[in-house]
């Protein structure tokens, strides 16, 4: 791996954090609003990572997804699961289902505001408008940009990582698969026995998902990835 995909790498882990910590954080402010304050009497309405980080999902996996010979550049993680009390809502189900899914739709309006700050960044600054043609893939490595990036190399990476990593966020926690958010809103609509085998998929059937439903993540993601890509490249 040369030191410009090393950087990739680093900063993938980094937004990733930062992107996990921001979907938990927004599970447990919503789940405040509607009456249920268990999650923020444990600190959980926040972006502080240490409130959120699971060693498995956040660290070791990410970390091997990224190192691994072959990384397909989809990467995925979890952090620990928000604390949430239903019977404390004012409406059960309808509740706990706008707590679910406040968690991926705050994953998507972090990449809109990403989009946002890399066409502004693209406005203002030749060199970040072509380190943006570069992650995005349509214009070859130039290491003389690279080079003379300076402060822009890092903040338009940082932004671009942002909108691919939370779309990708977006769409995998949307999949019906327990323990994943598609899965909380599935199992309300669910008869008892259903329901049981349902969840009785659990953790293993996650695990290999992750590891062989990378192109089905992209068959979704991908053309929201091409719209967002589109923004970008038209400046």
């Amino acid at each position: 791996m040369d030191s410009f995909h090393f950087l990739l790498a680093v900063f993938e882990f980094v937004v990733l954090v930062f992107s996990l910590s921001v979907h938990e954080a927004a599970h447990a402010w919503t789940a405040n609003r509607l009456g249920d304050p268990t999650a923020r009497m444990l600190g959980r309405v926040t972006l502080n990572p240490v409130k959120h980080v699971d060693l498995i999902g956040t660290i070791v996996l990410p970390l091997f997804m990224i190192f691994m010979p072959g990384y397909s550049g989809v990467l995925v993680g979890w952090a620990k699961p928000t604390p949430v009390t239903p019977r404390n809502f004012r409406n059960l189900t309808r509740d706990d289902i706008l707590t679910t899914l406040a968690g991926p739709c705050s994953n998507m309006l972090v990449a809109f505001i990403a989009t946002i700050a890399l066409v502004i960044l693209s406005k203002t600054s030749a060199t970040a408008n072509s380190i943006v043609h570069m992650l995005a893939g349509r214009a070859p490595l130039d290491p003389s940009v690279i080079a003379g990036g300076g402060a822009v190399l890092p903040l338009a990476i940082l932004f671009y990582m942002s909108v691919t990593l939370n779309v990708i966020l977006f769409i995998f926690n949307l999949i019906p698969l327990p323990p994943l958010d598609g899965s909380h809103v599935i199992r309300h609509m669910l008869p008892y026995k259903v329901l049981r085998v349902y969840d009785s998929i659990g953790i293993i059937g996650l695990l290999v998902f992750i590891v062989l439903g990378g192109r089905v993540i992209m068959i979704f993601a991908g053309p929201l990835l091409s719209f967002l890509n589109g923004i970008l490249l038209s400046f």
